[in-house]
């Protein structure tokens, strides 16, 4: 199957594990996070004495037999489990390496906490993981009955048990699963996200902010002080902290289904939809705005958009954003105004229009010209391949 035909995916299953099941789970995280910690502070300290020189995933992979004997909890969790916590740690690194090189924030890998860690990966469908109707067969753990709400697609590569507010989870990644295509409309689109509104599309067509966060911040910060006077160590205050973890689970999954649900209303309404390609956490310096912009998830909705877009045989373009709010959308004009000022009026042409609006207007008028110089180098490209084109030269 091709890549225009397909896609990855992965499926979450909800997991109903009996006590003792979920205590072995519990231990097998708490294994996986002290792996991972031993194996930071054995580059850290190799790196301070070699010399710049540091351990590698390799090394540190071939003396997983000689840890296991002289740690013998760690004999409890499949083999494969535990060179997925190494592989992580070495993709840690890597992207450390990466950021450093690029110039940007190092972030060197932390030490993980015990709430830091949540989940562990049978790299392997197959082995040490098999899902059997409504059983999930795993390796030192045993039968774990798994609610497979709907069928997957595609071939399992990768089984992850995760631990969230409300319980176990598992993630089946597959990979070579069908797309299945939205009709064709043939209409195109560009959108301009926002705070006051979630985004203004070029027709004019406004979808609002549901500010989830906000709503049930009152709530949260009731909680939060219930929480801080709790004594440190008692049972209450684990109580409380979990009932904390659930009110913040629900708002992410109240936005995550609000994503979901406009990606696919403006999929099945447009072919083509042209986005500025927001460089978020730059935005989320801002201190004064920086609750309202992780409130409304624009990057997590264009990952949910593009996403889709590619399952449903859609386009998604992120175009530069600069001064598309500034610029008039009519004649082009440079008209400065602040976030304050929410209606673009511009001097030379006379328009007045909202400034979101506007602002979706110009995203769609750079998408197209884009497009457009995108065609026409691919039409000069062919001809000049095809030996159509002659050069003159005196």
């Amino acid at each position: 199957m091709s890549k225009e035909t397909a896609t990855h995916k992965t499926y979450k299953y909800r997991l109903e594990p009996t006590p003792e099941q979920a205590q072995t789970l519990e231990n097998i995280l708490w294994q996986c996070h002290t792996l991972y910690n031993i194996a930071l502070e054995q580059r850290k300290t190799w790196w301070q004495r070699g010399q710049n020189v540091g351990a590698t995933y390799p090394q540190q992979k071939a003396e997983l037999p000689d840890l296991k004997a002289a740690f013998p909890d760690l004999a409890s969790v499949h083999s494969q489990v535990l060179q997925d916590v190494l592989l992580r740690l070495e993709m840690a690194f890597k992207r450390f390496f990466a950021r450093v090189k690029a110039g940007e924030k190092p972030g060197y890998p932390r030490f993980q906490g015990k709430g830091r860690y949540h989940s562990f990966t049978y790299p392997q469908y197959g082995n040490g993981a098999v899902i059997d109707g409504g059983l999930l067969s795993l390796s030192k753990i045993g039968r774990v009955r798994i609610r497979v709400h709907r069928p997957w697609e595609g071939t399992p590569k990768t089984v992850t048990i995760s631990k969230e507010a409300d319980g176990w989870y598992c993630c089946l990644s597959c990979e070579g699963v069908p797309i299945h295509p939205l009709p064709k409309t043939g209409e195109v689109t560009g959108i301009d996200v926002g705070l006051k509104v979630f985004y203004v599309t070029a027709q004019n067509e406004i979808c609002d902010n549901p500010r989830y966060f906000r709503k049930a911040e009152k709530a949260l910060r009731r909680k939060q002080r219930k929480l801080a006077r709790c004594q440190r160590g008692s049972k209450r205050r684990q109580k409380v902290k979990q009932q904390v973890a659930r009110h913040y689970q629900k708002v992410k999954r109240q936005r995550a289904d609000f994503h979901h649900k406009e990606a696919l209303k403006l999929l099945r309404q447009y072919d083509t939809i042209y986005l500025e390609d927001l460089q978020v956490a730059n935005l989320m310096r801002n201190h004064h705005l920086a609750k309202s912009i992780n409130d409304a998830g624009w990057a997590q909705f264009r990952h949910i958009l593009e996403y889709k877009a590619a399952c449903a045989g859609k386009r998604v373009m992120a175009i530069p954003p600069h001064y598309t709010s500034q610029v008039c959308s009519r004649c082009g004009a440079y008209v400065q105004k602040s976030l304050s000022v929410r209606t673009h009026i511009c001097t030379e042409c006379g328009l007045v229009l909202d400034r979101d609006h506007n602002g979706a207007i110009n995203v769609l008028q750079v998408g197209l010209e884009q497009d457009r110089r995108e065609q026409a180098k691919t039409t000069l490209a062919c001809s000049d391949s095809s030996g159509g084109g002659t050069a003159f030269r005196g």
